[in-house]
């Protein structure tokens, strides 16, 4: 629970995490979060004195919605983008999650079956660091979804995810974190 509450304050002090909240927050998507590397990527800069946002190259946005067709999809995205200004704009990223399955394979050569839920999406993460999710309830509380808590995340310790193969760019996704966060920590598989 610590850790959750840290994490809370932390992205309250990220201004464009923050924005890009509040303003999906209002726009009703089913299941949503803003997961992956604007998140964690958050606590390394708390922790390593880095100002907020610091290597953050976009914000992911995932919700779940049963109509898999890229019709609904694309409404969606189009929805979002309307939302917001840039610079903002072109750094928001919203799927389906609902949708994954459909396409992960063709794209990335492994299979990916089909999930109840965004929080189960997580789960399927290269590494457990990267598998936390945040989201603004309506009472302004920060949710916070890590099926594998946050102690990779606090720990600044990158390594593989237990429940499914290595990535096959495992090297280049850690050697780009490496780079941007020389403090961190990599469990080679």
């Amino acid at each position: 629970m610590i850790h959750e509450s840290r994490l809370a304050k932390i992205v309250r002090n990220d201004s464009d995490l923050m924005t890009v909240l509040t303003t999906v927050r209002g726009l009703g998507l089913n299941d949503w979060l803003v997961f992956s590397g604007a998140v964690y990527q958050a606590a390394w800069n708390d922790i390593t004195g880095q100002a907020p946002g610091y290597g953050v190259k976009d914000f992911d946005v995932g919700y779940f919605d049963e109509d898999v067709s890229w019709d609904a999809e694309d409404a969606v995205i189009k929805c979002v983008a309307a939302a917001f200004e840039e610079p903002l704009r072109s750094r928001v990223e919203v799927r389906n999650q609902g949708r994954v399955s459909e396409w992960f394979e063709a794209k990335f050569g492994e299979p990916y079956p089909p999930i109840k839920d965004t929080p189960e999406a997580l789960t399927r993460f290269v590494a457990p660091a990267f598998a936390v999710g945040v989201r603004l309830e309506d009472d302004d509380q920060i949710t916070v979804v890590a099926p594998f808590g946050l102690d990779d995340v606090f720990d600044m310790r990158i390594r593989p995810n237990p429940h499914r193969p290595v990535a096959k760019d495992w090297e280049r996704i850690t050697a780009k974190a490496l780079e941007r966060w020389p403090e961190l920590t990599v469990i080679e598989p």
